[in-house]
């Protein structure tokens, strides 16, 4: 088994960027964090912005183009009543932005506002606003989460402008988490790919395999694995393509290409209940048909798979 960096022909490189990965412009500054006479000058700066954040939502308003983008608000309007406040980072232009934890997202603030989560929002959002929300998404999910100290059962309290939470009784530190998982798309010799769908699936979506990597495993075991668990085909040559946060609660996504040693399918009938290999000619009449249909656009699998595929695949991305 051999990782590298993938070197096929990129397809997509007139694509936008994987949903979720681009920096945006975001400077999270995290040297700041500690820093309290820094924040608290920062959270009065009149340039400054925050945004509420509750259950996995945010709110966003529709731009006209067939995006949309974040509803912010200048820090001095900002609902600060029963919140937690969590520093984001610095855009290019210097402005300060933070979110609100709060149990429950502000009344509309205009007809145009509404909730949207990220599997929604982030095909949507710029890639400064999608950066912004991915972050504050994966904190809150952390912090409603982590909020007894795993060492003596005492309640911690959020330190680091909300990254960190403290321990005041046992002194221990808690970070946020973030649990690696692989999604790889499997070849054959033929170069054909190996797609799965989940047993909770509709019929006819079909995507990549994928799965978490556990305790003392390398993530191209892990691809390993997988593979012959949910698909019972073994792997050769791991190739990494790109990451991608899935704070869903708290995922990173690792991207693969796993060549294949074998062809001969059988999947557990717990994760996948159905999994088929599709030359790039099948595939595409099985699109055209509706037979199959095309992973989610907020995911990687569908750059993964557009990486072989060699065109754009149907639907919005």
């Amino acid at each position: 088994m051999v990782a590298a960096v993938i070197t096929w022909p990129d397809h997509t490189t007139d694509r936008p960027p994987v949903t979720l990965t681009a920096t945006g412009g975001i400077d999270r500054a995290s040297h700041h964090r500690l820093d309290e006479a820094w924040l608290g000058a920062a959270w009065s700066h009149p340039t400054t912005r925050c945004f509420v954040v509750s259950g996995g939502q945010v709110l966003i308003e529709d731009t006209g183009d067939g995006g949309a983008e974040l509803v912010t608000m200048p820090s001095f309007d900002a609902p600060l009543t029963e919140a937690h406040r969590y520093f984001l980072g610095i855009d290019e232009d210097g402005v300060r932005y933070f979110a609100l934890q709060k149990d429950a997202l502000p009344g509309r603030m205009d007809d145009a506002a509404r909730p949207a989560g990220l599997r929604e929002a982030g095909t949507l959002l710029s890639e400064r606003d999608a950066q912004l929300m991915v972050h504050a998404v994966a904190l809150e999910n952390w912090q409603r989460m982590h909020r007894f100290c795993s060492r003596c059962g005492e309640r911690t309290v959020i330190a680091a402008a909300g990254h960190i939470r403290r321990c005041p009784a046992c002194g221990g530190e808690h970070y946020p988490r973030t649990d690696p998982a692989v999604i790889m798309l499997v070849t054959d010799p033929e170069g054909r790919a190996l797609l799965g769908r989940q047993v909770h699936w509709p019929k006819g979506r079909f995507s990549t395999l994928a799965g978490f990597v556990e305790p003392g495993e390398s993530i191209e075991q892990a691809v390993v694995r997988e593979a012959g668990e949910e698909a019972g085909v073994t792997i050769g040559r791991v190739e990494y393509v790109a990451s991608q946060p899935w704070p869903f609660p708290s995922s990173l996504m690792l991207g693969f290409v796993a060549h294949a040693t074998s062809t001969e399918i059988r999947v557990d009938g717990e994760e996948i209940e159905e999994a088929r290999w599709f030359s790039r000619e099948e595939l595409r009449a099985a699109f055209a048909s509706g037979e199959v249909l095309p992973p989610s656009g907020i995911s990687i699998a569908a750059r993964l798979i557009e990486l072989w595929y060699g065109q754009p695949l149907p639907g919005p991305l």
